[in-house]
């Protein structure tokens, strides 16, 4: 009785998670983006095949009627006849060498395709017309609002078992607490764990980050392997740390990998929140500071020319006097009127309750302007 041969199964691209992700996950296609740009390489490399073996039967037809023409020419005698066999002689064995080639790559191309790693998609592929297996009967897919309240509940219970996971270091630690904690081999304590990774990231504790996105990476891979054996996760666990333990290095090398361009992920996605919360704490800002007509009286500061913005410097009504004879009524107005809007110049106020002068309005401006030419 011949042996099976399990090396097959040493070559298996685990990279994603194909299942919807829980809502309260930042991305639902955190798993998914590895899944995308394998997806595109299995794509392309088979529209290469695609492409050389069309042009392997364009050459092949092309011989085809080249041969044919061939004989028909070899059974004629005159003296053009001959000339054009010569020609179609030659262009014979330009296409013989063309169709070895093309072959060549042909083979090649196939050979490449052996070695390729399974994964997800190879591995969901039919490999017989009928099977008997013994599978649960089909349930209603869940909503998104029962999905988000099985989340829920499930973190409420084990919370503190998943933080606790989520810290260990060793292999041997991490199998058997599983052991003593099964419920948690699921896709809630991954969701969890990427919840967890990019608050930690956050919160700029990089170390932890590192230590937690490897214990979600270990969960990942262990429900890749459940789905790809279609065995429940808490069934397989156990092989998958027999498996890491002792793992080649093509098999530690794609878990580094995949841990690497997990974290990548995690930092990116917490850029991303902090942009969007110190755009929410700049907006906040800015409608605190919003002046009695609605301007940001920031903005409005910056849009002046640059003598007003002096004038507001140095608190220099002379100042302001002289640049305002200077510009254009309408525009002086219009700039004034701004200011107000913004709360940047308190109209009607002469000098608060330390002496200093404030700011006054574009009219009264004007008017002791006008005094101070008639005196």
């Amino acid at each position: 009785m011949s042996r099976i041969d399990y090396s097959v199964w040493d070559h298996i691209e685990v990279s994603d998670d194909e299942d919807d992700t829980h809502p309260n996950i930042d991305t639902p296609s955190l798993f998914r983006w590895r899944h995308q740009a394998r997806v595109e390489r299995m794509e392309e490399f088979q529209n290469k095949g695609e492409e050389i073996n069309k042009s392997l039967m364009e050459c092949r037809r092309k011989l085809a009627e080249t041969q044919k023409k061939l004989q028909e020419l070899s059974v004629a005698s005159s003296d053009d006849a001959k000339t054009e066999l010569n020609k179609v002689q030659v262009e014979e064995k330009k296409l013989k060498k063309e169709e070895r080639d093309w072959s060549k790559k042909m083979d090649e191309h196939r050979r490449e395709e052996k070695k390729m790693p399974w994964n997800v998609d190879t591995l969901s592929r039919d490999g017989f017309s009928k099977s008997i297996v013994n599978a649960k009967p089909e349930v209603g897919q869940e909503t998104e609002e029962e999905k988000e309240q099985k989340h829920k509940t499930f973190v409420e219970k084990y919370e503190k078992q998943i933080k606790h996971f989520g810290m260990l270091h060793r292999w041997d630690d991490s199998q058997k607490y599983l052991s003593d904690n099964p419920d948690l081999v699921c896709e809630e304590t991954a969701n969890y764990l990427v919840i967890m990774c990019i608050d930690l990231e956050v919160e700029e504790k990089h170390a932890l980050m590192e230590q937690v996105a490897h214990q979600t990476i270990v969960m990942q891979f262990i429900l890749e392997l459940a789905k790809s054996l279609k065995v429940d996760p808490r069934g397989c666990f156990r092989q998958f740390f027999s498996k890491i333990k002792t793992a080649d290095q093509q098999y530690q090398d794609a878990f580094n990998d995949e841990l690497e361009s997990f974290k990548e992920r995690v930092r990116g996605r917490a850029k991303i929140r902090i942009e969007k919360a110190m755009k929410e704490l700049e907006e906040e800002e800015k409608q605190k500071r919003l002046g009695p007509g609605g301007l940001d009286p920031v903005e409005v500061y910056e849009s002046l020319p640059a003598e007003m913005q002096k004038c507001f410097d140095e608190k220099d009504i002379q100042m302001l006097q002289d640049v305002i004879s200077k510009m254009d009524p309408t525009e002086a107005k219009l700039h004034m009127k701004r200011c107000i809007e913004s709360g940047l110049w308190v109209p009607n106020a002469k000098v608060d309750v330390e002496g200093k002068d404030e700011e006054p309005t574009y009219e009264e401006v004007k008017q002791e302007q006008e005094e101070t030419k008639k005196e």
